[in-house]
């Protein structure tokens, strides 16, 4: 008893010669402005309407707690400061100190001001 020969399982084809050209675009005359999104959508960047009061932020807190895993947390300053707390009494204590810093900061309060006062 012999085994059958194996069929082929991928025929192998020709390639072309070449990359073959784009179909192009028939000329259609144009009228009036060009449509970009919609008709009545605005195409151009509008300013942010929620600009103005020269408030940006400085400090960011991030807390990660999953469930059944151990709390972490990162307090991030533009003034330079950054600190990293693990496990929940250090995570509450880092949370503290970020708010302590909203007043001690010397991008939030200026040393002009501070001396003025």
């Amino acid at each position: 008893m012999s085994t059958p020969p194996r069929p082929l399982l991928k025929s192998i084809t020709t390639t072309p010669p070449g990359p073959a050209d784009a179909p192009q675009p028939v000329d259609t005359p144009a009228a009036g402005e060009p449509k970009c999104v919609a008709e009545g959508v605005p195409s151009a960047v509008l300013p942010d309407p929620q600009t103005g009061d020269d408030r940006y932020p400085v400090a960011w807190l991030r807390i990660t707690a999953p469930r059944g895993a151990t709390p972490t947390a990162t307090s991030k300053c533009l003034c330079g400061l950054e600190r990293r707390a693990f496990g929940r009494r250090r995570v509450l204590a880092l949370i503290t100190e970020h708010t302590e810093h909203r007043d001690a900061c010397p991008l939030r309060t200026p040393r002009e001001g501070r001396a003025a006062a």
